[in-house]
């Protein structure tokens, strides 16, 4: 291509990658090798502890509304690193699955009622009535 050429971005969208293997698109692919499993957290059973998003950092969070660990990329670490931070969690929240179990656990977890971590549930909130200012005199 020469120098100030312009070039159609559509040309991208057009354009066919082809199919690479017998690759699925559920399983990602690490350094050339196809990992076997998927990394789940069972968010019901979470404490919010942070171990694993501190060991793993590219594999785990700590959603912020919840204050309960997730999976965010299935890519993030390598396979050690990931288990590492599995033998970190106190309560065995993480789990290896099947990549086909994914779809069906995501559906199976927003079905439960989950409630966020460190604040009160909203049947037990309270309004509170600011106090009467107390006179000095």
């Amino acid at each position: 291509m020469e120098h100030g050429a312009v070039v159609d971005p559509a040309l991208a969208f057009s354009t066919s990658a082809g199919r690479i293997g017998c690759a699925s698109g559920l399983a990602p692919v690490l350094a050339g090798a196809l990992r076997q499993k998927a990394v789940w957290v069972d968010e019901a059973v979470c404490i919010g502890c942070r171990y694993c998003a501190h060991v793993a950092t590219n594999t785990f969070v700590v959603e912020q509304e919840w204050g309960r660990s997730r999976a965010i990329r299935q890519d993030g670490d390598s396979t050690e690193r990931i288990q590492e931070a599995i033998d970190t969690c106190p309560v065995d929240c993480i789990h290896w699955v099947d990549y086909g179990q994914l779809p069906a656990l995501a559906e199976q977890l927003a079905q439960q009622d989950i409630q966020p971590l460190g604040l009160p549930s909203p049947a037990r909130l309270k309004r509170t009535l600011p106090r009467r200012a107390v006179s000095a005199g």
